[in-house]
């Protein structure tokens, strides 16, 4: 009996090892082919970079990868580049960073690229920086490009003269925006440009002396959220809503609103959702094709019907410079508006 019953357990025992070792070959099955590490500069309380995590997720999905997101939690840079380093330390198969501060970062970025690491940069810096750095390429919104194509959408629709409100004039880089819209139109950006400030009423109230001052203006830029809402306080309380051309970065609630009922003709969009899946579908094909040509990984990814359903879904459109990839312009228009709305925070 004890014998019987022993090769009763030894069966038992047997059939339990193949399940383990069947499972256990699954998984190995689904195992990532390769593991990268996202870097931005983004405090903890920043929700705007949660479409850039969910599009990181899907890639992941889509390539088979695991990427890792990390950020200094108080949007220190000096951390930022700590973790950069402990990237570099933990010898990832590929490397995603914004470039937040150039000087402050290139040291760290540097042991990354010294290492052989594929660098893709995303979001902040500029494209030549993101060459001088060593990556394969740049995922973001140019300024001046954006600036530019929003500026030849006005002067297509007869404007010759235009205000910019610069709610960040400390950031250098905001009057590439300015100025690309200027010089779609012909005129000088440092006339047209006002540094508002950050809060609200004074915002409005620059813009609404602006406008007394000089009653010709034909269109308005603002850079941002925060100077939107207040210079259509502005432009309303002037009766001016609907009148002016009136265009602006990024999106909210109330811009929203404002193209819906045509106060705003158009918002400029960097979109995020790109910012986060491109560089890892990038790293992907790298590691997968072992090639960091440009032109060959682009080719391989707009082919990818992943991708190509991503873009049709959220109602996203890359555009494409000579080595880089670019997440913006985009245009929210009322023509879009509703697709922009429904995935609003999750994928646009």
């Amino acid at each position: 009996m004890r014998l019987c019953k022993g090769k009763g357990t030894l069966r038992i025992l047997v059939t339990a090892l193949t399940l383990a070792t069947g499972f256990g070959a699954a998984s190995a099955a689904r195992a990532a082919d390769a593991h990268f590490v996202l870097i931005s500069h983004a405090p903890d309380s920043d929700s705007w970079w949660n479409t850039i995590k969910n599009a990181i997720k899907q890639a992941d999905e889509d390539f088979n990868v695991e990427t890792d997101y990390r950020n200094p939690p108080n949007g220190d840079i000096a951390d930022m580049a700590r973790l950069v380093e402990q990237a570099a330390a933990r010898n990832y198969d590929g490397v995603i960073v914004t470039i937040a501060d150039y000087d402050v970062l290139k040291s760290s970025i540097s042991k990354v690229t010294a290492k052989k690491i594929p660098l893709v940069t995303i979001n902040s810096g500029t494209e030549e920086q993101s060459s001088q750095l060593g990556a394969i390429m740049h995922v973001g919104q140019p300024e001046y490009v954006a600036g530019k194509a929003a500026g030849e959408k006005a002067k297509a629709a007869g404007v010759k003269s235009f205000l910019c409100v610069n709610h960040i004039a400390t950031n250098t880089v905001s009057f590439d925006r300015c100025r690309g819209f200027a010089e779609a139109l012909g005129v000088d950006y440092k006339a047209s440009t006002i540094d508002s400030g950050q809060d609200p009423t004074e915002i409005q109230s620059k813009v609404s002396a602006y406008l007394r001052n000089h009653p010709n203006t034909g269109a308005i830029l603002t850079l941002g959220p925060t100077p939107a809402s207040a210079t259509l306080k502005a432009v309303q309380q002037m009766g001016l809503a609907g009148k002016i051309y009136f265009c602006t970065f990024d999106f909210s609630d109330d811009i929203a609103k404002a193209i819906q009922n045509g106060s705003i003709q158009f918002a400029i969009d960097q979109q995020p959702y790109l910012q986060g899946y491109i560089p890892v579908a990038v790293l992907a094909i790298v590691k997968k094709e072992h090639t960091t040509d440009p032109a060959k990984i682009r080719q391989i990814l707009e082919a990818n019907p992943k991708f190509k359903a991503r873009l049709s879904t959220y109602g996203l459109a890359p555009s494409y410079g000579p080595k880089n990839i670019r997440s913006g312009p985009g245009f929210i228009t009322k023509d879009n508006i509703d697709k922009v709305i429904k995935y609003a925070g999750q994928y646009r």
